[in-house]
C-alpha cells in the first residue's frame, strides 16, 4: 500500500472541506464586522416608499397651490366672501356674518337698482383719499379678505341702495317717511325701533351715484353722514364691488337674501333729473 500518496489524498481533501478563512479586519474595524453598504441598498423596500411619499407630498402641494389659484380667481372675477364688520345692517346682516358677493350681476346693461345690497369701496365718497399702503401687505391682507379669512378692508362698506342717477329722496314726509321720487317707502327691513332717519335732507342723486343707507339707522354711518363732504355722499356706480346675495356662514343662516318690495311702487326719475 502506498501510505504517501494516501496521506496525500486525504490531506487534500480535508483542505477542501474547511472553510475559508476570515479575512483579516481593516485597520480601525472591529474584528468580524462586515463593512456596510449604502442604506437604500441593504433596504430597497424603504427606498421605494420614500420616493413614494416624496411623490405623494409634491402632488399634494402641487394641487394646494392650484385650488388656492382657482379661489383666488372666482373670488376675482365671480363671487367674493366679504365679512360683516358692524351692526349698520341688522337686522338683515348681523355682525360676524359672512356674505357671498356676486360680482357677475352688474354690468354696462346692469346697474345696481333701488333695495339692493351691495359692497363697495368707499374710497373718495366715505372715505378720503390717503397715502398709499405698504403693497406686500396690501397684497397679502387681500388673499386672505378674498376667501374670507380677513377683516375686509376699511374702505369697504355694505348698505341698501335707497336711489338711483336722478332719484329725488327726501326725509322725511309728515309720517316720517323717506319718500323717492315723492313716493313714500314702506321699510320692513330697518331694525325694530328705528326712524327711517333722524337726519333731515333732500337731495338729488347724480347721474352714475347712489344714494346709500344702513338698515339699522341709528348705527349706521352712510350718504347722509357724508352731505357735506365733496361728492355729497352719493357712491359712483363705478366703485360698487358687487351685490350681496348669499349668507355663507354661520351655518344656522345660511341662504340667499331676499329682495325686498319696499321700492315696487316708486316712478322712475324724471327725465330732467337724470341730464342735470
Amino acid at each position: 500500500m502506498d501510505t504517501e500518496n494516501t496521506r496525500t489524498e486525504r490531506d487534500r481533501s480535508s483542505a477542501t472541506d474547511r472553510p475559508d478563512p476570515v479575512p483579516a479586519a481593516e485597520p480601525g474595524t472591529a474584528a468580524g464586522t462586515v463593512e456596510e453598504g449604502p442604506r437604500s441598498r441593504r433596504f430597497p423596500g424603504l427606498a421605494r416608499v420614500a420616493g413614494l411619499l416624496g411623490g405623494t407630498w409634491r402632488r399634494s402641494a402641487l394641487l394646494a397651490v392650484v385650488c388656492l389659484g382657482a379661489v383666488l380667481l372666482v373670488s376675482r372675477f365671480v363671487v367674493q366672501p366679504f365679512h360683516i364688520p358692524s351692526g349698520s345692517m341688522e337686522p338683515t346682516l348681523r355682525t360676524g356674518d359672512r356674505v357671498l358677493v356676486n360680482k357677475l350681476v352688474y354690468g354696462p346693461d346692469a346697474e345696481p337698482e333701488r333695495g339692493d345690497l351691495i359692497v363697495f369701496d368707499g374710497t373718495g365718497s366715505f372715505v378720503r383719499e390717503g397715502a398709499a399702503a405698504n403693497p406686500v401687505q396690501e397684497a397679502v391682507r387681500g388673499a386672505f379678505a378674498a376667501v374670507g379669512l380677513a377683516e375686509p378692508a376699511e374702505t369697504d362698506f355694505v348698505k341698501r341702495v335707497i336711489g338711483v342717477g336722478g332719484d329725488r329722496v327726501v326725509c322725511c314726509d309728515k309720517e316720517g317717511r323717506i319718500t323717492v321720487n315723492g313716493t313714500a317707502l314702506d321699510e320692513r327691513y330697518l331694525h325694530p325701533g328705528d326712524a327711517p332717519s333722524d337726519v333731515a335732507f333732500d337731495i338729488v342723486v347724480r347721474p352714475g351715484t347712489l344714494w346709500v343707507m344702513g338698515d339699522h339707522r341709528s348705527d349706521s354711518r352712510d350718504s347722509r353722514d357724508h352731505l357735506g363732504d365733496p361728492g355729497g355722499g352719493m357712491v359712483p356706480v363705478e366703485n360698487v364691488i358687487g351685490r350681496a346675495d348669499w349668507i355663507a356662514w354661520p351655518a344656522g343662516r345660511w341662504g340667499s337674501l331676499e329682495g325686498t318690495d319696499a321700492f315696487a311702487r316708486v316712478p322712475d326719475a324724471p327725465e330732467g333729473s337724470l341730464a342735470s
